[in-house]
């Protein structure tokens, strides 16, 4: 049976980054409810922008930067229709995990949230 070609992956990607407005940062697997999000210190979700779906992905279109208070440490990404509340999407898992001994930054650059439809 034949899956999506490329148009319809796009269609569908862009719908779903239309719904993700804000990512946050979890110190473990947010599990289907956004669950392990930080907290603390000047910590807030932040906006995420997306480019246009383009060969069935969609990436970020710019840098984004969290604020992370000391004692934490941060294991997966989480995606939000909202600042606070709001629907929860999904996850990923960072590539490394991040320990922050003292309140610190971390800096997502531009491109670097990519999803795909497979």
């Amino acid at each position: 049976m034949a899956g999506l070609v490329d148009a319809g992956e796009n269609l569908a990607l862009d719908g779903l980054a239309g719904g993700i407005s804000f990512v946050s940062l979890h110190t473990a697997d947010p599990s289907t409810d956004g669950s392990s999000e930080v907290t603390g210190g000047s910590y807030t979700r932040e906006a995420i922008s997306w480019a246009s779906a383009a060969s069935g992905s969609v990436a970020s279109n710019a840098q984004i930067v969290f604020d992370v208070p000391g004692s934490t440490t941060i294991t997966h990404l989480g995606y939000w229709s909202a600042s606070t509340a709001g629907t929860f999407y999904g996850s990923r898992a960072l590539d490394t995990s991040q320990t922050y001994a003292t309140a610190g930054t971390y800096t997502i650059a531009s491109g670097n949230i990519v999803e795909s439809a497979s």
